[in-house]
Formats: structure tokens, C-alpha cells, sequence
């Protein structure tokens, strides 16, 4: 048998391979993820722009979207995939940046990997920004929070470890 029941990824001697998917139909999925850059700095002040700056906002944006698309390059076991569509939100607030990720793809595979993917390399963009005022500003709670589609239909995190509520559909 090719898979171990509990870890997909692994064959019966342990050893990693990329799961086959072949046999299995494409059917229209989605996940979403988000992640939270924590900062002791004032965002108002290392965040702004000056004139002629990139707005690290929107860089963060582009940069979560880019990284979505570029998954199965990053993660040696995952699937190449051709996503329809990857929205990626970056919200400044007090002492933090939340950001959220949405991946849709009709196919055999899930995007969960995607999401989390645009979710930590949008962070990582912004704790970039943020580096010159804040060393001490990290990426935090990179944690997947819906899925749908596939075999599996629907899952939800139940709200919990964050205190943040589960998205809406």
C-alpha cells in the first residue's frame, strides 16, 4: 500500500512522496488562512509612506498573492496547481497587522497550502517594512481557518485558541 492512513505524505516505510491524485475528480475548493505580524511600534509612523516609497500594504499584498502562486515550488510535496482566485487582505490596527487569505481553484487538490503560504509571506513583507523601526516585530497565529470542497466538504476552526470568530463563507 502507497500512503500511510494517517499521514498521506508517507509510504508504509516512512518515507515522504507526493500523494496521487489521479483517480480523484477536480471539484471547486476553497481555504482560508490568516496571520497576525505583532509590533511594539507605532503603526501609524512605520508604516507611513513617504513620498516616492512603496506602500508596504499593498506590497504585502502583491507579495501574498505572488507566494500563493508559487506554493508547489516552495513546498517540495505539494501539488502545481492553477488557482482562479487568491485575495489577500493586510488591516494595520493597534500594535498589529492582520491578514487574511482566500484561495479558490477548481481542481483535485486542495489549496489550504496556498493560503497559509500568501498568509505567511504577506507577514513576513510586513515585519520587512517594519524591521527598520521594530526588530522585535515577528509573525504570529499562521493558522488555517476554512476549507471547502473536495472529499472532505467543509471544515471550520472552531473558534478558540486566537479568540478570533471563524470566517463567513
Amino acid at each position: 500500500m502507497r500512503g500511510h492512513p494517517e499521514f498521506p505524505h508517507l509510504d508504509d516505510h516512512g518515507r515522504a512522496w507526493m500523494v496521487d491524485i489521479t483517480g480523484k475528480d477536480p471539484t471547486a475548493r476553497r481555504a482560508v488562512a490568516r496571520a497576525v505580524v505583532r509590533t511594539v511600534s507605532d503603526l501609524s509612523e512605520s508604516l507611513a509612506m513617504r513620498p516616492g516609497d512603496l506602500d508596504p500594504i499593498q506590497a504585502a499584498r502583491v507579495a501574498g498573492i505572488q507566494a500563493a502562486k508559487q506554493t508547489s515550488v516552495l513546498l517540495p510535496l505539494c501539488h502545481p496547481i492553477r488557482l482562479t482566485d487568491v485575495q489577500v487582505d493586510v488591516v494595520p490596527g493597534e500594535r498589529k497587522v492582520e491578514i487574511s487569505a482566500m484561495t479558490e481553484v477548481v481542481d483535485r487538490t486542495g489549496v489550504e497550502m496556498e493560503a497559509l503560504t500568501a498568509c505567511t509571506v504577506a507577514g513576513l513583507t510586513i515585519v520587512c517594512a517594519l524591521s527598520p523601526f521594530d526588530p522585535a516585530a515577528y509573525l504570529d497565529e499562521v493558522t488555517l481557518w476554512l476549507k471547502v470542497g473536495g472529499r472532505s466538504g467543509r471544515w471550520e476552526r472552531p473558534s478558540g485558541r486566537s479568540g478570533r470568530q471563524a470566517p463567513d463563507e
